[in-house]
């Protein structure tokens, strides 16, 4: 979700300002999301890298954070939250917020939210292979043997499904440290508005855009040449 500050600096105002019309556009992109009766939305709210940002900025943001989740915008929707991030770096009662708001939805059969705070993709991977060679010091694992499902059942959300279609805002064209396991076979796409300007009409492009794509995983298409392939 890419553009907040951008935003905010084109009309004069503050980069506080610039998130809080980021947070209107998350609402708006949500109920997109069930209108269409997409399963799983990840939204990348605040990554690692984050924390080096202006101290003031970095309080705005979590405060903005805390107060949508306090508000709870979906709290009558069959929107199921969850966080996915480091532990112990946010304050912590931004963290019980989120923790409360995760175990008071996790019935919920609809739309799953997932929201990346204090996430990075190295960082992920990182604790996932420290929690493989604490298994395999406790020779519950072959270190020989150790594969692609082993890791996976190890990642911090390990029924997590694979990203389908990573969407980029703000002309950036990069995937900045975002879900590398999951992405792996992620369609990417890149469009140039900002995000507080991207309204559930920019969601159900990227989606058709995504229709179009060849999904092969690299095996041969099907089919004829030119013809409709296998997705």
């Amino acid at each position: 979700m890419d553009g907040n500050g951008r935003w905010a600096q084109q009309r004069g105002l503050s980069r506080h300002e610039g998130h809080r019309a980021g947070a209107a556009a998350v609402r708006e992109v949500v109920h997109g999301a069930l209108d269409i009766g997409l399963r799983h939305l990840t939204l990348y709210t605040f990554s690692t890298e984050n924390w080096h940002r202006d101290p003031e900025e970095v309080d705005a943001i979590l405060d903005l954070v805390r107060r949508e989740v306090v508000d709870n915008p979906f709290r009558d929707l069959d929107v199921r939250l969850r966080w996915h991030g480091r532990t112990g770096r946010l304050p912590p009662d931004l963290s019980d917020l989120l923790d409360r708001r995760e175990r008071g939805t996790r019935t919920r059969t609809g739309l799953t939210l997932t929201m990346c705070i204090d996430y990075g993709g190295r960082d992920e991977l990182t604790r996932t292979a420290a929690a493989l060679a604490r298994r395999a010091r406790a020779g519950h694992l072959d270190p020989d043997l150790i594969g692609e499902e082993d890791f996976a059942r190890h990642l911090p959300h390990p029924d997590m499904p694979d990203v389908d279609l990573l969407w980029r805002t703000g002309n950036e064209q990069r995937t900045s440290n975002f879900l590398p396991w999951h992405t792996a076979y992620a369609e990417l796409h890149f469009t140039p508005e900002l995000w507080p300007d991207t309204d559930r009409r920019h969601l159900w492009q990227a989606i058709t855009t995504y229709t179009h794509r060849q999904r092969r995983h690299g095996t041969a298409p099907t089919g004829t040449p030119g013809g409709p392939v296998s997705r």
